[in-house]
């Protein structure tokens, strides 16, 4: 549950565009919610919308670069901040951030920003621009840009989307009063387009203009509405009366800037354009031709979403637009396909609105910014200390790190994180967090001394498989801030097997201590409770590493070419791990992937998630094949391990976390057991088990191999169904943590 606050927003001004209808629809949906909301900027045709739902609205001169607008502005804005005491100012430019940034010296408030775009950093520009103390960025690429270009460290930096308002913009909208109003009828071929036409926007309006004569004659009855205002408006509206008078009728009609873009985009049968807008007509279930001054990525549909996800329909780093490339799909779109096919254009961009840029989404991605700016602020710094298997190069375990640290980040807490780790420069370095080094006795005391609340895990810390030095490790870091008076959660624990007795009864003693406990299985409670474990407040949850994203599949590709790993052929991921008495299995597991190579025409690929041990294990069992195989370079991140394996046609495994990364992703995959734990995951997610490494069959695990692939959409459900429930559960572990730390 999010506070209610008071949020003053400040642009530039409320004219059309795109950045401006992303403020208008946030404010009205803040607004909703419950929030009290301000606005301030130098006006426009927005403005009664907002007043409309009782925001009240305040004219400053922000859209001037003079000194003596922003001169004027400061002292405006200064005034308007006293009377209406705002816990949230949000930024939506360059200079009402500067201006907002000046007056933060003298009154203290909750500096949030919104990076719509990436701005010019040259002639000194880059050092008076302000992001404030957390930046919203609207897409993964802007947020690149703000680290690489300002150096504002990815923690305080939100990514969100332009959320669609999908009634406004909806199919049931028919835009009748527009057909009126511009001599409009259902049997023209109707074209919109919607930009700002400032110079730096207009490119794909001038190029539609200048196709107009070849357009009409190749396209029946064929009508072009060019809509938005700005600083070549005039210009383009000269040259498109030039273009109507050589074809003797008026083809181009240049509207201007209006506030009725729903009911314009409805009487279109295509529509061009970028960003918001396009994402609008989508919404309103058009097909959409995505261009812009920035890049051309054409006519969207499925195989394009990536891409245009990616830079936020923006076209950014992609192909110039062209006349050529816009008359192609142009005449595509209105002659080549017929309505039905345009209605499934139409309804797949829909359904991607719906799934991907509602407005709820949009407000929810800013209040989480609010909470970290406003906690920073104002609210009580908690003081956690995480104890766990972390700094030893294991991608798994970094993994339920990144994943605690993302889900920690959502609360509404201030939270100082404090990590416990082998390699602490590395770690530091890695994830940005304080690092004391696990085995210096002193420094790890005075850690304990200093924090509120020990978080041990996740992971499969209490065991004694590999050794009762862990399990006694892990254990006295519990008891030692229990003696200190600290309270501490089992986070997301794997637990077991515990074989010695001695080393059951340390469990129960101090694990009974614990004040709450999560746990990533079933199984886990039932060893707890076997060795006298009777806490009560224990909770199975799920492995944090559910709520983890992978980097996207175009990223994921390039990484793979980089690596010289072709994608000719369906991707087979495998990974293995050192474990005693291995000889016999390596040389059976190498035939395995032979066959899968030969008779199933697959590309294998080792994929190490503990460096350099993987890597060597893997090359044994790369050395016993007679195919050619590869394994993935040493350096990948979590992020981008998962994003790989969604690349995968199936996974085959000893590893827990490849396997969990694999059912994140909806892969499908065979798993090899040396441990109970793999066992359990494989029932959990309906998955066959290609056998124990200790009695192992070729010919069993080949069979099995090939009814998953040719049940690979069956088994994806399956995937499906039970990997929601456990994302869902393993959301839990927060809500267990904010209440230790509400206590």
């Amino acid at each position: 549950m999010h506070r209610k606050y008071t949020i003053l927003m400040a642009l530039m001004g409320l004219d059309i565009g795109g950045a401006e209808t992303h403020v208008v629809e946030l404010a009205k949906q803040l607004n909703k919610e419950g929030h009290r909301i301000v606005v301030a900027s130098n006006g426009g045709v927005y403005v009664k919308e907002l007043e409309d739902v009782g925001i009240k609205h305040y004219k400053v001169p922000m859209n001037k670069r003079s000194l003596g607008s922003i001169r004027k502005s400061y002292y405006v804005l200064k005034d308007i901040i006293k009377k209406e005491n705002p816990d949230i100012v949000h930024s939506h430019a360059r200079i009402p951030g500067f201006i907002c940034g000046l007056i933060k010296r003298r009154i203290n408030f909750t500096f949030i920003t919104t990076a719509h775009w990436v701005f010019y950093t040259g002639m000194g520009l880059k050092y008076i621009t302000n992001w404030g103390q957390k930046v919203v960025a609207v897409s993964d690429d802007i947020k690149d840009y703000l680290i690489k270009n300002y150096g504002i460290d990815k923690n305080d930096i939100f990514v969100t989307i332009n959320g669609i308002d999908t009634d406004k913009f909806s199919p049931k909208i028919k835009g009748k009063s527009v057909m009126k109003e511009f001599n409009l009828t259902e049997q023209d071929n109707t074209l919109v387009y919607v930009s700002r036409m400032d110079e730096d926007r207009a490119l794909v309006a001038k190029q539609l203009i200048e196709l107009v004569p070849e357009l009409n004659k190749r396209i029946r009855r064929f009508r072009i509405l060019i809509v938005g205002g700005g600083n070549v408006f005039d210009k383009l509206k000269a040259r498109s009366k030039e273009v109507n008078a050589s074809i003797g009728r008026e083809c181009i009609t240049m509207v201007g800037a209006r506030t009725d873009i729903n009911e314009l985009v409805a009487v279109g049968k295509v529509f061009v354009g970028v960003s918001r807008a396009a994402l609008e007509a989508m919404a309103a279930a058009k097909p959409v031709i995505i261009a812009g001054n920035e890049g051309y990525i054409g006519l969207f549909k499925k195989d394009k979403l990536e891409i245009a996800q990616e830079n936020n329909f923006c076209c950014r780093g992609c192909e110039q637009s062209t006349e050529l490339l816009l008359e192609q799909d142009i005449i595509y779109t209105m002659t080549s396909i017929g309505d039905v096919q345009r209605g499934e254009l139409g309804d797949y961009g829909r359904r991607v609105i719906f799934e991907n840029y509602s407005v709820n989404k949009m407000a929810s991605d800013c209040l989480m910014a609010y909470d970290a700016g406003w906690y920073e602020n104002k609210g009580r710094t908690h003081k956690v200390l995480m104890s766990g298997y972390y700094g030893f190069n294991n991608a798994g375990d970094d993994a339920i790190f990144l994943s605690i640290c993302a889900n920690m980040r959502k609360l509404n807490q201030k939270i100082k994180l404090t990590v416990l780790a082998n390699n602490p420069a590395q770690t530091k370095q890695k994830y940005g967090v304080d690092v004391v080094y696990r085995y210096n006795v002193f420094s790890v005391i005075k850690a304990i001394k200093d924090c509120d609340v020990l978080l041990s895990g996740g992971g499969s810390l209490l065991q004694d498989r590999t050794s009762t030095r862990s399990i006694v490790y892990y254990l006295s870091i519990i008891k030692g801030a229990k003696l200190f008076g600290k309270k501490v959660m089992l986070y997301a624990n794997g637990i077991g097997p515990v074989t010695k007795p001695k080393n059951r009864w340390l469990v129960k003693n101090v694990v009974n201590k614990v004040d709450i406990i999560t746990l990533r299985e079933e199984n886990s409670l039932e060893e707890l409770r076997s060795m006298g474990v009777e806490n009560l407040d224990a909770y199975v949850t799920a492995d944090p590493v559910f709520t983890l994203d992978g980097i996207t599949k175009e990223k994921a590709e390039k990484i793979l070419c980089e690596q010289g790993i072709p994608m000719d052929k369906p991707i087979v991921g495998v990974s293995v791990r050192n474990w005693k008495d291995l000889d016999k299995f390596i040389i059976d597991f190498a035939q395995l992937c032979d066959r899968v190579h030969d008779e199933l025409d697959r590309t294998i690929v080792f994929i190490p998630m503990q460096v350099p041990n993987d890597i060597n294990i893997s090359r044994v069992v790369q050395s016993k094949m007679k195919s050619k195989s590869f394994i993935l370079q040493e350096d990948a991140t979590p992020f981008e391990t998962m994003g790989i394996i969604g690349l995968m046609d199936f996974v085959m495994s000893m590893r827990l976390h490849t396997l969990i990364f694999a059912a994140r992703q909806r892969i499908p995959l065979i798993g090899f057991s040396y441990d109970p734990k793999i066992d359990y995951y494989l029932n959990e997610f309906s998955m066959p088990s290609g056998g124990d490494v200790d009695n192992y069959n070729t010919e069993d695990a080949f069979r099995k191999i090939k009814a998953l692939i040719e049940n690979r959409e069956a088994y994806v459900e399956k995937l499906d169904k039970t990997v929601c429930g456990l994302e869902r559960l393993a959301e839990k572990n927060e809500d267990y943590l904010v209440e230790l730390l509400e206590e």
